[in-house]
């Protein structure tokens, strides 16, 4: 495997993606709705209309049996002394956090199903395959033309997030207070599994699907994960702590790697040109 060919093949599919709207448009809303909009909502909006803290926690019943069960290692970061401050910690330091993995998901499937099945569609894989580099050169260029931008993408999110979390309800705080210690390896052991998972599944799809929109959604279906998370987490039966945070991205990066050796079996010249025609 020669590194300035998957280089090369990373980049031409990185330049491909940003040209396609119906692919990176919605790289951008997402991010600016759990990024920006709803941190702002909660951090901004919500006290210049003065709205009661106790009001929004207390209104909905899965939030009071959320707060209720909470257990020690995140409830230690709740002050109910500090209505304010503890409506912001636990919608977007405890509660929301399972909805940022969306990101990752959600990219490295957009830009891998651009990248193999979009290609394909266009027609222009053909020149590609019958080019010096190896069926690895091929592979690895397009694993890491998604991989890359889609962590990327997410961990830049998460500063932006880290920033408006600790500059906005700076008032409340007194002090810099993001990110709690359960985001460290939901972002970076988490995310980068995710991403891989995703780009592996989105592989093995476009082998079967001849069009970009159909690897996309079906690809786009493991945000099940994510909202199995979140319920979970809401119902009170699974709570996000440090340990359970490492033992899922343990289990994500066994799938994740699985389903990357299946994805490498199938992916090879002659399967490519079988699928295109």
């Amino acid at each position: 495997m020669k590194l300035q060919n998957v280089v090369t093949i990373a980049r031409k599919d990185w330049l491909e993606v940003r040209q396609n709207k119906a692919a990176w448009i919605p790289m951008l809303i997402v991010p600016v709705i759990f990024v920006v909009i709803l941190p702002l909502i909660f951090t901004l909006l919500i006290p210049a209309l003065n709205v009661s803290p106790n009001d929004v926690m207390n209104s909905d019943a899965d939030i009071a049996y959320f707060i209720e069960r909470m257990p020690s290692q995140l409830s230690q970061y709740v002050d109910l002394q500090k209505p304010m401050e503890s409506m912001i910690v636990v919608m977007l330091g405890i509660m929301f956090a399972p909805m940022f993995l969306i990101m990752p998901l959600m990219f490295a499937s957009t830009i891998a199903a651009e990248s193999f099945a979009g290609e394909r569609e266009r027609k222009t894989i053909e020149a590609l395959l019958y080019t010096p580099a190896s069926d690895a050169d091929l592979f690895v260029g397009k694993l890491a033309a998604a991989a890359v931008p889609s962590i990327g993408i997410t961990w830049a999110s998460f500063l932006v997030y880290t920033l408006i979390l600790n500059l906005m309800p700076y008032a409340y705080f007194q002090r810099f207070w993001f990110p709690l210690p359960t985001w460290w390896p939901l972002i970076f052991w988490i995310t980068p599994a995710l991403a891989i998972l995703s780009i592996a599944v989105t592989v093995l799809i476009s082998a079967r699907v001849q069009n970009f929109q159909g690897t996309y959604q079906l690809s786009s279906t493991l945000v099940i994960l994510v909202v199995a998370l979140f319920a979970g987490q809401m119902s009170g039966v699974l709570y996000l702590s440090v340990g359970v945070e490492m033992l899922l991205g343990l289990l994500f990066w066994a799938a994740a790697l699985f389903l990357v050796y299946l994805a490498v079996k199938t992916f090879n010249r002659e399967a490519l040109i079988s699928a295109r025609n």
